[in-house]
Formats: structure tokens, sequence, C-alpha cells
């Protein structure tokens, strides 16, 4: 079965104006045929207008004629250039020139070594390298160990200023909401220091009566 478009009102068509069977006409539509039952029954797609697929060239005239000959026949779509214009194309992956291929081992080095908050899966995924060529890097079992150096991959041209900045804030914040779970850093108690006694100045001697004549030379008796 071929996708077509506007599956239910290509079925309200063939309901209305052939004589194909519920079975048939729900093979082509991509339909339940209990559904399609429900359009014959006017539960289903009431509101919808039929579309002839004869018309729109996505049936020909001799399929339908086939099917309507014998009830076992399943009709085959004619692949709409249309639908196809339509059909979600995924993105190219990313290619990276063979002249650049030998600097990344650099730029993962730099990585390593001065984010290692960033993942690998990151990693991977902006310099289009694999996790196995990443460990190597990091663990120095690489071919080439020997002439890695930590070098930017903006200055390789590898990856845009832009891209780099936002994946390393990403991963930064990354880093502080998983620290926020984990109850962040725990701070140590300050040691209170001990305070400085108290200036007490010493008691003065208590003298006693000033001296007179008599205590120092003594009396003539």
């Amino acid at each position: 079965m071929t996708e077509i478009l506007m599956p239910k009102a290509t079925a309200v068509w063939l309901v209305d104006n052939t004589s194909l069977s519920f079975d048939q006409i729900a093979d082509f539509c991509g339909l339940h045929p209990l559904e399609v039952r429900g359009i014959a029954d006017g539960d289903v797609a009431r509101d919808i207008r039929g579309a002839d697929p004869l018309v729109n060239g996505q049936l020909s005239r001799e399929e339908l004629d086939r099917a309507q000959a014998d009830d076992t026949y399943r009709m085959s779509a004619v692949v709409s250039r249309h639908a196809e214009l339509m059909k979600a194309h995924k993105p190219a992956p990313k290619y990276t020139p063979v002249s650049r291929r030998q600097d990344r081992p650099d730029a993962i080095s730099w990585f390593v070594r001065n984010h290692p908050e960033v993942t690998d899966a990151q990693i991977s995924k902006l310099l289009g390298t694999t996790k196995s060529t990443i460990d190597s890097v990091r663990n120095r079992t690489h071919w080439n160990s020997a002439n890695i150096k930590p070098v930017d991959p903006v200055t390789l041209g590898l990856v845009g200023q832009l891209a780099l900045d936002e994946l390393v804030r990403k991963a930064a914040d990354k880093k502080a909401r998983d620290d926020a779970k984990k109850g962040g850093a725990t701070m140590q108690p300050v040691e209170a220091e001990p305070a400085e006694p108290e200036f007490v100045p010493e008691a003065r001697e208590r003298r006693g009566a000033e001296p007179t004549a008599a205590s120092v030379f003594g009396t003539k008796d």
C-alpha cells in the first residue's frame, strides 16, 4: 500500500462513486474496514468532501475497473510527486571534510582539558566523531596520541563560535542543576576564634598608713 493524500476524503469518494468493497477501499486508503463502513453509514467523515483519486492522479482508471470487477483485487496507488514533497526529510548527517578529520582529536583533547562538564554524547554530536575515539583521546590510547594537542574547535574550523558557546552554556547549566539536586557543595562551618581574655589591670598593692618619724627612727624611751 502506498500512502495517499487525503485518505478519508478519497474513501468518501470511493464509497459514493464505486462498487468497491469496504476492504478494498480500506486497503487503498490505509483505513480500517469498520471506519470505511462508518463512512458509508454517515457516522464517520460526515463533513468531509470526497476527493476523486482519478482526477488528482493517485489512481488509474485501469486499476479501478479491475478492482470493481474482482473484489479480491487490491489496488495500487500511483506515486504522487506531491506526496513525496510533503514527506518530512531527515537532515543529512554532518559531513566533515577528510582534510579536517585529522583535527578532531585535537578538538576532543581541548574539550577534555578545558570543559570536562561537556558530555561525550555532546562532543560526538558536535564534532561528528565516535565515543570510542573520545575515550582513546582521553585515555591517551589513540594511535596518534604523541601528536595530539588541545586546540579550540573554532580555530580548527570544525564548528562555529555560536554553536560552541551554546554547547558550553548548556553543559554548564546542566552541571549546575545536577549539583543543586545533590545538595551542592557542603560548606564547612567556620570555627569560632578563641576570644581574647579581657584585659584586667593588675590590682595595685594597697599601701598602709604613711610612715612616721617614730616608726622609722624609734623613740627615745
